[in-house]
């Protein structure tokens, strides 16, 4: 395990949540060579399979920003890389960042972080009180529907925009980034020449689009002095599998997960 207390205050920290991601869908989108700049940054080019604490965005997310990231889908008991202060963890150890505060977005603020919010789906949106909620841990946040999951080029817009911020902070200011990338849940169809209807074929297809748009932030990342990043998805979504359609239930399409983190090195050119 990676010791986070020699990353935080040291590095800028990168959390992206592809939202609704399945992890068999990951997978095959690597197999078929349909995200080639997720297998250049995957360690080893592969996705680990963890289990989602939540199947839904809202429960998914609230649990990450209180330290519980996806778990390894295998048996134990797996250290956290952050964990909000309180007695009794069992998954708190000597590499786990220790926040005291109520959620890492707030203890990484105090650590001396920006943190800011680039949403995606409807609970990023700010138009209603559950949807102003989760951005408003943030010093700052956005949305418009230009990123939601309505607009077919949401994730080149989001990556833009984090390329923009990433540049115009002080390069000696630390940066917690999450962005919550929409493309991949319902409405998805739009990415599958010819399809009426989402499926498993236009997520995958999705996927693939926001793969295209990665280098926008990877190379802005690097500008800065490289990042430690996590990649991975809040639940998975059924496509009819046992007759199942969408989430916020409980099957293996929606809580198992595509899950990585790594470290992004700075360009040659950055000192």
């Amino acid at each position: 395990m990676i010791d986070m207390n020699t990353v935080v205050g040291h590095r800028d920290i990168v959390l992206m949540t592809l939202d609704t991601l399945r992890y068999d869908a990951a997978c095959e989108a690597l197999a078929r060579g349909a995200t080639p700049n997720l297998a250049a940054l995957l360690p080893d080019g592969r996705w680990e399979e963890r289990h989602s604490p939540g199947s839904f965005t809202w429960a998914s997310h609230w649990s990450f920003f209180a330290g519980f990231l996806p778990t390894p889908a295998r048996p134990g008991r797996h250290p956290r890389l952050f964990a909000a202060r309180f007695p009794g963890s069992e998954t708190t150890a000597p590499g786990t960042c220790v926040l005291d505060a109520p959620d890492i977005v707030t203890g990484l603020a105090e650590k001396g972080y920006h943190t800011v919010c680039i949403g995606g789906v409807g609970f990023f949106n700010k138009q209603t009180p559950v949807g102003s909620t989760l951005p408003a841990l943030f010093a700052e946040s956005h949305w418009s529907p230009e990123l939601g999951v309505t607009a077919p080029d949401s994730t080149e817009r989001q990556l833009r925009l984090a390329a923009r911020i990433l540049a115009e902070r002080p390069a000696s200011e630390r940066i917690f980034l999450f962005i919550n990338v929409s493309a991949l849940h319902q409405p998805n169809r739009f990415y599958l020449e010819g399809a009426e209807e989402d499926s498993l074929e236009s997520h995958l297809a999705a996927l693939a689009y926001v793969d295209g748009q990665l280098p926008l932030l990877v190379s802005a990342l690097r500008r800065r002095g490289g990042a430690f990043c996590i990649l991975c998805s809040d639940h998975g979504t059924a496509y009819g599998e046992d007759g199942f359609t969408g989430h916020r239930l409980a099957h293996p399409t929606v809580w198992t997960v595509p899950y990585a983190h790594l470290t992004l090195e700075p360009t040659e050119a950055h000192p």
